[in-house]
């Protein structure tokens, strides 16, 4: 079986970004959401982002044109009848992914091939809800998804060993690295990166330095591109505490007990770069 024809249900920052380089690469992408304005916004930040390669030489604008045509808007589930692979990049709520998969499963073709992006819930859940778990697996995207070389690629209990082949093949062609991991909370990447970022929030909790110091401190000592505090930020505290309390809850252990200004940032709507203010303040706040 070839993969040709990709959905992609999202089209928030990752969603739209995993449109873009499936595109890229030549793939027919539907790029769906449920209303129009969020497809709409999704293909426009797919538009900036080609534009800007086009400004730098990157591409040319006919190659630009031809990404664009590979992208078609959807916002009826029912339009994954007829393709090979669904990726998605819902919300991340278990009771969300499980209804979507559950759809998807009645709708698309009996070879399609159902991936999810979550970045800390298990595969092998997520593939409960369908009635082909060895067609379920994990492709975590990193964001930025055009920058960002890595994608974890997690096998559920059921997952077949062509499947994850498949998948493995299609992620190289994104010119992206795939990584094998298995279904543990947090994968590889959020369970060394949040309690990471999680200690950080403990050491400003606790006084033990300036959020600008504990930054500069992992940035000049560690060699990080960016502070933890910052990355905070930019991920969402939002996205932090969730991935943190699915940890906790997944390994029964004290060490992933999110700290608690974190919590009080989240209840105070601070959630980072998205809504002007989390550890630092944002001018680009749309709130």
């Amino acid at each position: 079986m070839k993969l040709e024809k990709v959905m992609v249900v999202g089209a928030g920052q990752m969603g739209a970004g995993i449109a873009q380089v499936c595109a890229q690469a030549g793939y027919k992408v539907l790029l769906h959401d449920l209303k129009p304005e969020f497809v709409e916004r999704g293909l426009g930040v797919i538009d900036k982002n080609l534009s800007r390669n086009v400004d730098k030489g990157r591409m040319t604008e006919r190659e630009k044109q031809e990404v664009i045509n590979n992208l078609t808007a959807s916002t009826d589930l029912q339009d994954a009848a007829g393709v090979d692979l669904v990726i998605e990049a819902a919300v991340e709520k278990m009771e969300i992914k499980a209804k979507i998969f559950a759809q998807l499963d009645n709708i698309t073709p009996v070879h399609a091939i159902l991936a999810s992006n979550t970045s800390s819930l298990p595969i092998t859940e997520i593939a409960a809800a369908t009635k082909r778990p060895e067609k379920v697996i994990g492709m975590h995207f990193m964001n930025p998804v055009p920058v960002m070389k890595l994608v974890e690629i997690i096998r559920g209990l059921a997952t077949a060993d062509e499947v994850y082949q498949m998948i493995e093949e299609m992620t190289k062609t994104l010119n992206k690295v795939p990584v094998a991991v298995n279904d543990f909370p947090g994968f590889v990447s959020n369970r060394v990166l949040m309690p990471m970022i999680n200690e950080a929030i403990y050491t400003l909790y606790e006084g033990v330095a300036t959020k600008e110091a504990i930054d500069e401190v992992m940035k000049l000592g560690m060699n990080h591109p960016m502070g933890p505090l910052t990355l905070a930020d930019f991920i969402g505290l939002d996205t932090c505490l969730y991935i943190m309390e699915t940890l906790h809850e997944g390994f029964g252990d004290d060490k992933y007990r999110p700290c608690p200004l974190l919590r009080k940032y989240v209840k105070a709507g601070w959630l980072g770069k998205k809504t002007g203010r989390g550890f630092y303040e944002y001018e680009s706040s749309h709130k």
